[in-house]
């Protein structure tokens, strides 16, 4: 089975210890992570989508307790630069937490041969999990890479894990670490040989 790494809202915004927002530092502590999975995934010829929040000015969702960050069209809104990115990588700007929602993303992965993805980023129980979600909703198979994924309260984020780790849905849905998804990948590189 062919999967695509989606790594979600890891933006230059989110990512920097000067920026007010309360994920900064978990985000900043996954980044090897991410780029351990990315790199495997890349090397195993499985596409890595970069999932950015791409908010307009005034937008709903800053009339809660979101801040406004990852302004459409700002430099805030693209990827960090602490991650590695490759000339085909996809950058999807989204509006919304999943990465499916109102974006082509479900339609580009049928087209590229994608039947199940590896989701990582911030935040584990919002942004990943809808990611996730969404991606089941869709016929996809899905894994929360819980290593390489980050709330901005670990006990949070262990919390939104063990509910899935046990669900009915396994093992269309599940929980795996880093180590995980690249020795599923050796393994079926292997058998395609």
């Amino acid at each position: 089975m062919r999967t695509a790494v989606i790594v979600v809202d890891m933006l230059a915004d989110t990512v920097r210890e000067d920026r007010p927002l309360p994920i900064s530092g978990p985000a900043l502590a996954i980044v090897p992570a991410i780029e351990r999975l990315t790199a495997g995934a890349r090397a195993a010829g499985c596409p890595v989508v970069f999932a950015c929040d791409s908010f307009l000015e005034g937008d709903f969702l800053f009339r809660g307790r979101m801040r406004p960050h990852a302004l459409r069209g700002t430099p805030g809104a693209d990827p960090t630069p602490l991650l590695t990115r490759h000339p085909e990588d996809i950058v999807l700007p989204k509006r919304r937490f999943s990465a499916f929602f109102k974006t082509d993303l479900d339609q580009t992965l049928r087209t590229l041969g994608v039947e199940g993805v590896a989701v990582a980023g911030i935040t584990t129980h919002v942004c990943v999990l809808t990611t996730a979600l969404d991606a089941i909703a869709l016929d996809f198979h899905a894994a929360l890479v819980e290593d390489a994924c980050a709330a901005h309260d670990p006990a949070v984020h262990g919390a939104a894990l063990d509910l899935y780790r046990n669900t009915p849905l396994h093992p269309l849905l599940r929980v795996i670490d880093v180590d995980g998804y690249l020795a599923e990948l050796t393994a079926q590189d292997q058998v395609q040989r």
